[in-house]
C-alpha cells in the first residue's frame, strides 16, 4: 500500500523485531508499531493492532519466529510448543493463524538450524500472502462490470493481509484499469473496520464510496443499487461454508433474496480441509466494552474512548458468523474463481 508517498507492508520483521501499522488507530493516525518479543506479538494480535486473515497469518508466523530466536538452548522446543500454544490462543477462528504456525514448526523440524528455518519460513508465508493477494486481485477483476456498484463488509483490504487484500483486490485492480465503480462500505459494527479502515483504504485509493450503516444494504439491494457483494473469510471449511466477520451472514441471506451475487475473496491458505463444516468453526466471542464503547476523536482532534449504550447493560459480541455454501456464488482466489455448485 502507499501512504503519504511510501509503500508500506502492514507487517513486516527485521532482526528480531516486528513492524506493523497500528490499524487501532487509523483512520486518525498512522504509526508504525514495534513488538520486540513473541509475547508482545501475540498482544498485538489479541488487541487486534493487526488484524484481517493474512495479516493475522503472517502475524502469526512472525511471533513463532520471535519465539525461536528467543527460546533458551536448556528448555527450546518446551519453549517453543509453549508460544505456539499461546500464538494460537489469540484469535481461535483465523485459519490462517494456524496455518502460519504449523507450516514454521514442520519446517523447522527438518533442519539441523530451526531457528534460521523458522525465520526463513515465515517470511515465505507473508511474501506468499502478498502474491496470492495480487493474483486475486487480477481474476477477481474480471467479475467487475463498467459502472458497478459493490458492496463490502468489515475490511478485507491492504490492512486486512500483507498487501493488496482480498475482498477490495478486485476492486483495486478495476480502478487501476480505469474501470468506473462505486462502493458501499458497511460500517461494521461493532468495531467500524469498515468505517475505519476499508473507508481510510478507499480515500487514500481515490475510490469513490460512501459509508452506510450495517443495516442499510438490505433496502439498496432492494432498490436495485447494488449489483454486486465481495467480502474477505476467516476460514472457509471444506464444504463451502465461510466463518467472516459479524454481519456477514445476513448480507448473504440478502444477496441471494435480491438475486445479487454474491462473492467470497480469499487465498487457499484460508482453507480449512480438516474443518468438515462451518458447524466446526470455532466462534470467537470478545470482550463485551467493544459494544459498549467506542473510539472517536473531538473537534479538537482528541481520540476518546466513549460510552454509547446504557453502561449498566451487559453486551454480548461475537465477532464471526458462518455463511452456509449455499448463499456464496463463488470463490475469488489465487489460482482463479470458483463458482459455487
Amino acid at each position: 500500500m502507499i501512504v503519504n508517498g511510501n509503500h508500506y507492508r502492514t507487517i513486516w520483521m527485521q532482526n528480531e523485531t516486528v513492524f506493523m501499522i497500528d490499524q487501532n488507530l487509523l483512520p486518525f493516525e498512522f504509526k508504525i508499531l514495534e513488538s520486540n518479543a513473541y509475547k508482545d506479538t501475540c498482544k498485538a494480535i489479541k488487541n487486534m493492532n493487526v488484524r484481517g486473515a493474512g495479516a493475522i497469518g503472517s502475524a502469526a508466523g512472525f511471533a513463532l519466529a520471535q519465539a525461536f530466536l528467543e527460546a533458551p538452548k536448556a528448555t527450546f522446543w518446551f519453549y517453543i510448543n509453549q508460544a505456539k500454544a499461546d500464538i494460537e490462543a489469540t484469535r481461535p477462528t483465523a485459519r490462517n493463524l494456524f496455518y502460519a504456525t504449523n507450516r514454521i514448526m514442520q519446517a523447522s523440524q527438518m533442519t539441523n538450524n530451526p531457528k534460521m528455518a523458522a525465520v526463513i519460513e515465515s517470511q515465505k508465508i507473508a511474501d506468499e500472502d502478498v502474491a496470492a493477494c495480487r493474483k486475486i486481485g487480477v481474476f477477481g477483476n474480471e467479475l467487475i462490470k463498467e459502472n458497478y456498484r459493490i458492496l463490502t463488509h468489515c475490511n478485507a483490504g491492504w490492512l486486512a493481509f500483507t498487501d493488496h487484500g482480498s475482498a477490495l483486490s478486485p476492486i483495486y485492480a478495476a480502478h487501476r484499469s480505469n474501470k468506473k465503480v462505486f462502493v458501499y462500505t458497511d460500517e461494521t459494527r461493532p468495531r467500524n473496520q469498515g468505517a475505519k479502515l476499508t473507508a481510510w483504504e478507499f480515500h487514500n485509493e481515490n475510490i469513490p464510496h460512501k459509508i452506510i450503516p450495517d443495516n442499510a444494504a438490505a433496502f439498496l439491494m432492494q432498490q436495485g443499487k447494488i449489483d454486486m457483494v465481495i467480502t474477505g473469510a476467516d476460514r472457509i471449511a471444506a464444504n463451502g461454508d465461510v466463518a467472516n466477520k459479524i454481519g456477514t451472514l445476513e448480507k448473504a441471506i440478502c444477496a441471494r433474496e435480491f438475486g445479487i451475487p454474491f462473492y467470497v475473496a480469499a487465498p487457499s491458505s484460508t482453507f480449512d480441509q480438516e474443518c468438515k463444516t462451518g458447524k466446526d468453526i470455532i466462534i470467537e466471542e470478545r470482550d463485551q466494552d467493544e459494544v459498549k464503547y467506542i473510539a472517536g476523536v473531538d473537534t479538537a482532534g482528541e481520540l476518546h474512548n466513549i460510552c454509547i449504550c446504557n453502561p449498566e447493560s451487559e453486551a454480548l459480541n461475537l465477532a464471526f458468523d458462518v455463511t452456509p455454501a449455499k448463499y456464496i456464488s463463488g470463490f475469488i482466489t489465487e489460482s482463479g474463481i470458483k463458482i459455487s455448485s
